[in-house]
């Protein structure tokens, strides 16, 4: 048995220790990586030979297991399934900054499979798997120049906190996840309650410093036991094919660039690969299919080559885009709201050729989502969906359960958008948003953003601010910078970022950024900021000209809710024996929805205002308890001879002695109270046991005595005397 090789350093006053040599051995390379309470073991998997694929098939797990935190699986097979969003939003979150580093052209399969072995989520199990991952590739014998690393950065009380806890974050401004190598940042994903651009930035820096003394204890490991890095080869563009197309096509090439028409320039390009492939199949008619096939793959590549390298020089030197636009310039843009009737709030938006419809819906808070993970069951009354279906770029294609980029998109515009909720207590709705993507080119994730945004606007839900979002872009060539605002998706397939920013007229709500290069300088990320909120302004200024506040009432289609607090002990007498109560309530007044917590906080939810006042009545009559010198109308219920029973509400009488049912001796029950009369009871007593004594005569005016006597009452007195 091998024996462990560990390392340990001291990381913000928490011990982070590696062991390597002791597991998975017949992987390509594993750690045991632990931080503080949370272990992780990642594994990474190599191909010893390059794919045929095409690109770079990297595929990057995240698996919590239940175990880590001594839970077992709830449902009926007791075992994982599919990986949870919370799982798939990891995976894809250290993805991001590991691919870049990568060289062009490389295409070994690699797998790298987290596993959360045990699991606190004060000590940022995330965050260790993402250690886990650059420290098993940069040991290992593939190209990767890394190593990165990543870190949380919450802000509470205005102090910046590394890896913050639960409680911590339930106070900070602040959620921001920052990743990079040593000399730069190369991934940002946060949410924020509408922080300013400087503080952000402030923030990144601040995660960066920590992320330097990761990469300088993972090169210590590295530098140790690393692994020589294997010859690998790039495919090679044919040099004939390559010369034919320049001097042949090369300035049509140029020329279809400069038309500025999406549609024109890829009609034009289609053509030129057409031609050269009808050409080729003369020249190269000699040659055996693979040769051909190889020769007319280099001529179609150096076609994409040279429409890209004129895009990039165009924006570069003549500061002008692909579809003519300036570099700060934004597409046309349009917002409508109220497209379908029965829906509590819809919106489309429009921008360029992005458009996304987006449908708020409205439910009781007993239709959150429950999610079962690491910490204690926690669960959402905000969500938002996002679909990208295959037509929205006009393709035919997979139509199924959403994928990773979906999923990853849904969370981005839902971060972006619960900065400015109102709370459950003011507005007690579980609350749905589904964005359907209609058109696609670039950034449909903002476009989300936006039409989420004034949906919600539209059904009625009272946000604190509305939230616009923009993706930047970036040309970088030579030392030159070239920042562009709302990329479309040819920017972004020939750029090297890719930065979303969403917020709201004051401050940031969330970000992600993603780049091709190695990282990016402060003042790039700095321009780019300044750049987002000029962009973001004013497609709040169109979004606010088509809806201006949140309306003051939800829909007529939406329900209706009430809220009440009732003793927690009286919850049990609320639902009754086997639900029988609860069931009838629900039943008596048209299916009305009713949601009771611990704590005594009820929620009565219906889309017409009537039902839910009569299950209010009802629960108030079962909750009410009597006082001790309350005046109340009963109605007599049943007559015994020595008194009456007095109902004062369903569910509670008391009893009314015939001694205190007038101030005169009463001799019959029956010569005062009739059974269903109504008369008013005052409460005297309420005995250990909750029985309540009442009063009629209390509430009886007593009856006036003669100030003077009679005269043969005087006369009788004097003659006693």
């Amino acid at each position: 048995m091998s024996e462990a090789k560990v390392y340990t350093m001291d990381f913000n006053g928490r011990e982070l220790r590696v062991e390597i040599g002791e597991v998975a051995k017949q992987a390509t390379q594993a750690a045991l990586v632990y931080y503080g309470d949370t272990s992780v073991l990642t594994v990474t998997q190599a191909a010893t030979e390059p794919s045929s694929m095409g690109f770079f098939p990297m595929m990057v797990n995240y698996t919590e297991k239940l175990y880590a935190a001594g839970k077992i699986p709830g449902g009926f097979f007791k075992r994982e399934g599919k990986p949870s969003e919370l799982e798939t939003l990891t995976a894809r979150l250290i993805d991001r900054p590991l691919r870049p580093l990568f060289p062009d052209g490389f295409q070994y399969e690699i797998q790298v499979i987290n596993t959360v072995m045990s699991g606190n989520t004060d000590h940022s199990p995330p965050m260790t798997a993402m250690l886990g991952s650059s420290l098993t590739l940069a040991l290992s014998p593939m190209p990767f120049s890394g190593p990165i690393a990543g870190v949380q950065v919450g802000r509470v009380e205005g102090e910046f906190v590394l890896n913050p806890s639960e409680e911590d974050m339930e106070i900070s401004d602040i959620d921001l996840i920052v990743a990079g190598t040593k000399e730069a940042i190369n991934m940002v994903e946060a949410g924020a309650k509408e922080v300013d651009e400087e503080t952000m930035l402030d923030a990144i820096e601040f995660g960066h410093g920590w992320i330097k003394k990761l990469c300088e204890f993972q090169e210590e490991i590295v530098k140790e036991l690393g692994q020589e890095k294997i010859d690998y080869e790039i495919d090679v563009l044919d040099e004939a094919a390559v010369s034919f197309v320049k001097e042949t096509y090369g300035q049509k090439i140029i020329d279809s660039v400069q038309v500025y028409d999406r549609e024109k320039r890829g009609e034009d390009i289609r053509e030129i690969k057409n031609a050269i492939e009808e050409t080729f199949e003369t020249k190269y008619a000699e040659l055996d299919d693979n040769d051909f096939k190889t020769k007319l793959k280099s001529a179609k590549k150096t076609v994409d080559n040279l429409v890209s390298s004129e895009i990039r020089r165009g924006i570069v030197e003549d500061q002008k885009r692909p579809d003519g636009r300036t570099l700060n310039e934004i597409r046309a843009l349009n917002s409508k709201i109220d497209l379908f009737e029965l829906t509590h709030g819809s919106a489309m938006f429009t921008r360029g050729q992005t458009q996304a419809v987006s449908i708020t819906t409205l439910g009781a808070l007993g239709e959150h989502q429950i999610i079962d993970g690491l910490g204690e069951t926690d669960n959402k009354r905000f969500m938002l969906h996002y679909n990208f279906p295959p037509y929205s770029v006009g393709e035919v294609g997979r139509y199924g359960p959403p994928k990773r980029r979906e999923i990853g998109h849904g969370a981005l515009g839902e971060r972006a958008l619960a900065q400015v909720l109102p709370d459950e207590e003011d507005f007690p709705y579980t609350i749905r948003i589904v964005s359907e993507i209609l058109e696609s080119n670039g950034s449909t994730s903002q476009a989300s953003i936006c039409a989420g945004c004034m949906s919600l606007m539209a059904a009625g839900v009272p946000i604190k601010a509305p939230v616009a979002g923009i993706a930047m872009g970036l040309i970088h060539d030579n030392g030159t910078n070239r920042v562009l605002s709302d990329i479309q998706g040819l920017e972004d397939h020939i750029g090297d970022m890719d930065f979303k920013v969403a917020g709201t007229k004051d401050g940031i709500t969330a970000l992600q950024m993603d780049i091709k290069i190695e990282g990016l300088s402060n003042d790039v990320l700095k321009e780019a900021l300044a750049e987002a909120k000029k962009g973001r302004l004013t497609i709040l200024d169109n979004m606010l000209a088509t809806i201006e506040t949140p309306r003051k009432e939800v829909s007529k289609h939406a329900p209706k809710v009430k809220i009440m607090l009732i003793d927690p002990n009286k919850i049990r007498d609320v639902i009754g024996p086997g639900g029988k109560q609860i069931t009838k309530i629900v039943e008596d007044n048209d299916d009305v929805k009713i949601d009771i917590e611990q704590d005594g906080r009820v929620t009565i939810m219906h889309t017409e205002m009537a039902p839910i006042e009569r299950a209010l009545k009802q629960i108030e009559d079962i909750v009410r308890v009597a006082k001790v010198g309350e005046i109340y109308d009963g109605k007599v219920v049943r007559i015994e001879k020595f008194g009456a029973f007095i109902e004062l509400w369903p569910g509670t009488d008391g009893l009314c002695h015939i001694s205190k049912m007038a101030h005169e001796r009463v001799g019959k029950v029956e010569d005062v109270l009739k059974m269903g009369e109504i008369v008013k009871v005052k409460v005297i007593g309420i005995d250990d046991r909750g029985r309540i004594d009442l009063s009629r005569k209390a509430t009886l005016a007593k009856p006036q005595q003669n100030k003077t006597k009679s005269s043969s009452d005087k006369s009788s007195t004097d003659k006693k005397s």
